[in-house]
């Protein structure tokens, strides 16, 4: 008798199969995400998005592997933070979702900036920031509240941009074949005027496209066979994602390709409304709007939500001040967290999107090359050195693949702009600082950071 059936605790189904805990990636990732860094990455690479989007694909496909390999030694939620702690110990695991913890303070902010600019192409009269506020003291009032969106109308919303994504690609190839081209069939995935050095600054920008890796790894409990299913689904989702992103940024360059270096602020960051206006008129691009208003909303919401009970969770445990642990009498929810969570993404409005798209980058990238070298760590060269006879097929999986993964990773994170590194520096130097203190000066344990949902 299991141990659940003996104490009569409930127990999660084991439903998901391999096609499931696939579809489950791909709609994590979302293809409109597309849109999202649509003209910076066009402007950085000078048109050539499709080509950025392979050798982001390429560079994820070998960290996908190395996610993989580290979901069958540890198929338990935390991802790269859980990798780092078990692998490298309390300081490199802490450091690691430290920096994780940066990207997830970004993600509600790019939410909260899209829907203003987005809305203001439909409502020119207000300015951004009228709705950029709106948003986000919306969300953090349902935060505060305890509520949540309802899991059916986050289902419609994604089979709705899904189907955006499906008649955007249909009219842009009918454009394009019918006489509307604006470059060769061949030209979006060549490397440009710019050379590589800008193909792989539009790919480090667009690995905020891959932040789903670590989705179908929080699925262990449900799947039937996770240990053999996820990592598999995990690498199936990352090829399918990546090919829907180049597709539909292959389709749009070939219906329309303007001097990118020419267009203004606004337009670059509201480009996915130009493309969807050229191609499919006003009717689908106020289509268009309404849906992926709708989707950051909820993407917002979520993200605001996970983020705050991190900061919960990390001031129940020490690590962070005290205060940031107490819950709303009446509402049970995180109440001070959730509001330093707010003030930090009032920063959206003054900051620049492709300014944000690069710190969520910055976060990512850390992570990639992290889980890269415990791969290399945790099979190659375990903890008490011993070592063991490996055959070729593993060196491999586990020390080739996850060096190309890692070097690759390296080489996209130097891609990122002089100012976001400055503030990354910045943010990892704080890290150090909190665990000097909580330590008193290293001459304690590292606490393990909480990255389970607080009940």
């Amino acid at each position: 008798m299991s141990e659940s059936a003996a104490t009569g605790q409930p127990k999660l189904r084991r439903a998901l199969g391999l096609t499931g805990l696939t579809f489950f990636g791909i709609t994590y990732m979302t293809v409109v995400t597309v849109f999202t860094t649509y003209g910076i990455v066009n402007k950085v690479t000078h048109g050539h998005l499709p080509a950025a989007y392979i050798m982001a694909v390429v560079a994820m496909l070998f960290t996908a592997a190395s996610y993989a390999a580290m979901v069958r030694k540890y198929p338990v939620a935390g991802s790269a933070y859980t990798y780092a702690q078990q692998t490298f110990g309390g300081g490199v695991g802490f450091i690691t979702g430290w920096v994780m913890l940066l990207d997830y303070l970004f993600i509600p902010m790019i939410n909260f900036m899209l829907i203003g600019i987005y809305l203001n192409t439909q409502f020119p009269a207000v300015p951004v920031w009228v709705f950029t506020l709106a948003a986000l003291l919306i969300v953090f009032a349902f935060n505060v509240l305890g509520i949540k969106l309802v899991n059916g109308a986050n289902y419609t919303v994604v089979a709705l941009s899904v189907l955006l994504v499906v008649v955007f690609f249909a009219l842009a190839l009918k454009s394009a074949l019918g006489g509307d081209m604006s470059v060769g069939v061949l030209e979006p995935f060549s490397f440009g005027e710019g050379g590589i050095g800008s193909i792989a600054s539009g790919a480090a920008i667009l690995a905020l496209s891959f932040l789903g890796f670590d989705a179908i790894s929080t699925l262990s409990e449900e799947a039937k066979n996770p240990r053999r299913d996820i990592p598999r689904a995990i690498i199936l989702a990352t090829l399918v994602g990546g090919l829907l992103f180049i597709l539909v940024s292959w389709s749009g360059a070939l219906a329309y390709s303007p001097d990118w270096s020419a267009l203004s602020k606004a337009e670059i960051e509201a480009a996915g409304v130009t493309v969807v206006t050229h191609i499919g008129g006003e009717v689908l691009a106020t289509f268009f709007v309404a849906i992926y208003v709708v989707g950051c909303f909820g993407s917002g919401l979520t993200a605001q939500v996970s983020v705050s009970r991190i900061l919960y969770a990390m001031g129940r445990d020490g690590m962070l001040p005290s205060p940031l642990a107490k819950l709303n009498k009446r509402f049970g929810t995180p109440y001070i967290a959730t509001a330093v969570v707010s003030v930090f993404a009032l920063s959206s409005l003054f900051a620049s999107l492709d300014a944000v798209a690069f710190m969520i980058s910055f976060g990512a990238l850390t992570a990639f090359a992290v889980v890269n070298l415990a791969v290399i760590r945790t099979y190659v060269f375990p903890s008490g050195g011993r070592a063991e006879k490996i055959r070729v097929t593993q060196i491999l999986r586990y020390l080739v693949c996850p060096l190309i993964g890692f070097a690759l990773t390296i080489w996209l994170w130097s891609a990122l702009e002089t100012t976001t590194w400055i503030i990354g520096g910045v943010w990892v130097l704080i890290g150090l600082a909190i665990i000097a203190y909580v330590t008193r000066g290293f001459k304690k344990p590292v606490p393990k950071l909480d990255f389970s949902e607080a009940e």
